[in-house]
């Protein structure tokens, strides 16, 4: 950790950018330009790249070898996977602009490795998208999402694992969380 700026960049990684919070952490061979913006304690893996026109909350892990692209919003204590791929061009042609729509990532939410994110759809709070799941749509708040293209397979937790019914409410599968539908307030042991 660097004291000036209050985060760590390793030697053999690039941070064109800034607007990088305390106590982020940046491994070899990310790549991060200037105009991307990363809250604090942000852990970006190895082989990551961020394009200008991005922006992570606070906590946020980026596992290795995902690119980042413009018009990507993630909130605070989001999960991505290795090998996530984003897009940000609905009907892509080379050499050619055009105005990214934006996808969000909200508070909480995993994408499991190489799952797939289409352009401009929201994955809510809390919601877990399944290893190589291609999501075309949004997805609701604490929400299993998994297959091509990802359909809805349950309710998860806030600690990431699967809601069961049980009687006439739902438990955490692997904490002590019991009630009637998920919340963002909610408590389980196993987070």
């Amino acid at each position: 950790m660097n004291s000036k700026t209050g985060f760590f960049v390793h030697p053999q990684g690039i941070c064109e950018s800034v607007h990088l919070g305390a106590g982020c952490r940046v491994w070899a061979f990310a790549h991060i330009l200037a105009g991307a913006r990363l809250g604090r304690d942000c852990n970006i893996c190895d082989g990551v790249f961020i394009e200008n026109d991005v922006v992570l909350g606070d906590r946020v892990t980026v596992k290795n070898f995902v690119a980042l692209y413009d018009g990507l919003r993630v909130a605070d204590d989001v999960f991505i996977g290795p090998g996530v791929s984003f897009a940000n061009d609905r009907y892509p042609r080379s050499k050619r602009y055009v105005e990214h729509p934006l996808t969000r990532l909200e508070r909480g939410c995993s994408l499991g490795a190489g799952a797939v994110i289409l352009p401009g759809v929201t994955v809510g709070a809390f919601a877990l998208v399944a290893a190589g799941a291609v999501v075309t749509r949004d997805v609701a708040p604490f929400t299993l999402v998994k297959g091509n293209p990802a359909r809805p397979s349950g309710l998860v937790c806030i600690c990431g694992a699967p809601l069961v019914p049980a009687g006439d409410s739902l438990v955490c599968s692997a904490g002590d969380w019991r009630g009637l539908a998920p919340e963002e307030d909610m408590q389980c042991s196993a987070r």
